[in-house]
């Protein structure tokens, strides 16, 4: 016990091991559904829903160790929401492409962070992308999830009159996702830690009693490695231009993503410096990379931080110790993967639709009373659900930000390296290319 207080420092941060052990217990909780929600969104892509399992259990527990030990933070780590999505529709589907094409570009896209994270070319890009983008870009994935759930839960149904409608919601389906919604949200409301897995379990064991799916022929088993999404590349792309392009997306969206939560969780924790500062952040971005690597290698979608973090801190939690722990509950959660492949869809729908909710918060911080600024975050925004693609947003954003500064007389308002980007972007659009 007493090796464990001096390596994490658990005094000195004003904890102790019992307050670490909850804590990191109560994360786990709060970001468990992604062992239901990312092989579901990821066999739409083709990939097998037992070795998803698997892999993001191991790319969450192999990124959240190294969260804990290498960098003593208390933040978790698992596949991203939103980059999921973006893997399977805006890729996969999106651009017609086999899943492998995609695993491939999140491993170079974890690489190349990898080498971000030594230098300061990371700090030069995060310091570049205008704070509307980035403000924007988290509310525009929280949209296109909703959007994916609602669709997932029959609530949002095509129409070739006006593109989408309303589905039947007397349905057995759309009947089933309002109740899970409901539950989730009167839990999340009242505080309930595991408000999302208790949301999704009970959805579960009605679709199964009442035949909507198959339950699951065996519950337990024993634990094995992907076998085939383990080191499932496809190299022979890489040097071509479309490669290029989606993988940029993902490490645009990491980068971002893993900055966001490192630095609101952190300030959740009082790890940050009176000038917003978060000291060894650059071995938690590493800690992130790595984790993408690993992640990408056993067969799942980009690994990156967590803002379920936030839940454990609460609690407590101030040191490596608490991702520990979330760690060894996800090395555990492999001993039930027949249980987790069979949860259907309905049951994974309503989370997708509040996590969406959670992510509208950033909208109210853009500046709507200018147009400079609002006009490239609305764009950002709308154009992800709008498009089917996160990269599209995020492109539209930083091109319109630029020109609308140029052109406004504000040139200095945006970073040369925004022109840059906005330059390259339209070319691409303008030659034919999208993501």
């Amino acid at each position: 016990m007493e090796a464990l207080e001096r390596f994490f420092l658990i005094r000195e941060r004003g904890s102790s091991i019992g307050t670490e052990l909850r804590a990191g217990l109560v994360t786990f909780l709060t970001m468990a559904y992604i062992l239901l929600v990312n092989p579901q969104i990821l066999s739409e892509a083709g990939m097998p829903v037992s070795d998803v399992t698997v892999a993001t259990a191991l790319g969450a527990a192999f990124g959240t160790l190294l969260m804990g030990v290498y960098a003593n933070f208390p933040f978790a780590l698992a596949p991203g929401m939103g980059l999921n999505a973006y893997f399977t529709y805006g890729v996969v589907k999106g651009l017609g492409v086999d899943w492998r094409f995609a695993l491939t570009a999140v491993f170079v896209e974890g690489l190349l962070f990898i080498v971000l994270s030594y230098g300061g070319i990371r700090t030069l890009i995060l310091r570049a992308i205008p704070a509307p983008i980035k403000l924007a870009t988290t509310t525009g994935i929280g949209l296109f999830l909703a959007l994916i759930g609602l669709r997932n839960a029959g609530l949002v149904v095509d129409s070739p009159a006006t593109l989408v409608q309303l589905g039947v919601l007397h349905a057995p389906v759309p009947l089933l996702a309002l109740v899970g919604l409901v539950i989730i949200g009167v839990l999340s409301s009242r505080k309930v830690k595991g408000a999302l897995l208790i949301g999704i379990a009970t959805v579960a064991v009605a679709a199964w009693v009442t035949g909507l799916a198959k339950a699951p022929e065996a519950w337990v088993s024993v634990p094995s490695l992907p076998r085939e999404t383990f080191w499932a590349f496809d190299f022979s792309q890489v040097l071509t231009g479309k490669f290029l392009t989606v993988m940029l997306a993902f490490l645009f969206v990491d980068v971002f993503d893993t900055a966001g939560t490192l630095l609101g969780v952190g300030r959740v924790g009082g790890f940050l410096k009176p000038n917003g500062e978060l000291p060894g952040a650059g071995r938690g971005f590493m800690a992130d990379a790595v984790g993408t690597v690993a992640g990408a290698a056993f067969g799942t979608s980009t690994v990156t931080c967590y803002i379920e973090s936030a839940a454990g801190v609460e609690e407590g939690g101030r040191t490596g110790l608490t991702a520990v722990v979330v760690s060894v509950l996800f090395l555990l959660s492999l001993f039930f993967v027949p249980t987790l492949a069979a949860i259907p869809p309905v049951a994974t729908a309503p989370v997708l639709v509040v996590v969406g909710a959670l992510m509208m918060g950033g909208a109210r911080e853009l500046e709507w009373s200018r147009m400079d600024e609002a006009l490239p975050g609305f764009l950002t925004i709308a154009l992800m659900p709008f498009t089917y693609s996160i990269a599209n947003g995020i492109s539209a954003g930083i091109v319109s930000f630029a020109a609308l500064k140029l052109l406004s007389g504000r040139p200095r308002e945006a970073h040369p390296v925004v022109y840059v980007l906005a330059v390259l972007l339209a070319l691409h659009y303008a030659t034919g290319g999208g993501a």
